[in-house]
């Protein structure tokens, strides 16, 4: 019998800038996370102040079991004086190999109204989404969904339409357009051609808004890819955006590191979005 290798997607939130109490809200894709990577004090330090900072979604994260889930959330509370909590998937993923979304967020900012696991009827997605409803008082939209998405790569096409369904269910279950879709979509490259998008309902369709420009890249290595992707619909969502605030986070030339103790962090950097009080 194989064995089952977890990895973990993470979601967390901050409040930053009081003076204008903006939220922030990201993804982050950090390869190969687990006890090893935690234990190297210059990398868990990156890691942490990278998720401290705003709404991060930690995709494809390794781990060797699953009490390494709590990890990030415990060096959070024990390196910051803000509180934080966590929600969390149970394993999803076909065969052997598994990962978990987790959220992470700060309590005096946000709160977890409701969780809801995508049952994914057509058994489209490797990793259905674990979808949640937050309450974000300080901010002008108030509550709004997060659909956090890692796709396998040879099924980008598929998985990233697909999340159409998602938001039609979302709006039979909870009554709110107002979702937010993001993580590491594989939605460039050798996996998304740009004859793809004709056959993808989430980029054909003028309901949703895709903050992140094709040309972004959001990898750490030599390429150039946009792989990660925000991606919002709903009126009052979208009018809570602040303008021009989609970006991808360079921690490499925040931290000033060399590419090789970059990319001993992940290969993908952080992208993130605010918004407005």
């Amino acid at each position: 019998m194989g064995t089952m290798v977890l990895a973990l997607s993470l979601l967390a939130v901050a409040l930053l800038c009081p003076a204008t109490a903006t939220l922030r809200v990201g993804a982050f894709n950090i390869q190969a996370f687990g006890d090893t990577k935690m234990s190297n004090k210059e990398v868990a330090g990156i890691i942490v102040s990278v998720s401290a900072a705003g709404a991060t979604q930690g995709q494809a994260v390794r781990v060797t079991g699953a009490s390494q889930v709590t990890i990030l959330p415990l060096h959070l509370r024990s390196m910051s004086t803000s509180p934080y909590d966590y929600e969390i998937s149970g394993p999803l993923g076909r065969e052997n190999y598994k990962e978990m979304y987790l959220f992470i967020y700060r309590t005096d900012v946000i709160s977890v109204v409701d969780t809801y696991q995508y049952e994914d009827p057509q058994d489209v997605f490797s990793r259905e989404p674990f979808i949640l409803r937050v309450s974000a008082p300080h901010t002008k939209v108030g509550e709004f969904v997060l659909v956090p998405l890692h796709s396998a790569p040879h099924n980008a096409v598929a998985e990233i339409d697909a999340l159409y369904d998602v938001y039609l269910a979302i709006i039979s279950k909870w009554g709110t357009d107002n979702i937010m879709f993001l993580g590491d979509f594989n939605a460039d490259c050798a996996y998304i051609q740009p004859s793809d998008w004709s056959a993808i309902r989430l980029r054909t369709s003028d309901i949703f808004k895709w903050l992140l420009p094709d040309g972004t890249d959001t990898t750490v290595g030599k390429s150039d890819c946009a792989y990660d992707r925000i991606v919002v619909c709903g009126t009052k969502l979208k009018r809570s955006i602040v303008p021009n605030s989609a970006a991808v986070y360079n921690f490499q030339r925040a931290f000033q590191l060399e590419q090789e103790e970059a990319l001993a962090v992940s290969d993908h950097y952080p992208v993130e979005v605010k918004l407005m009080a």
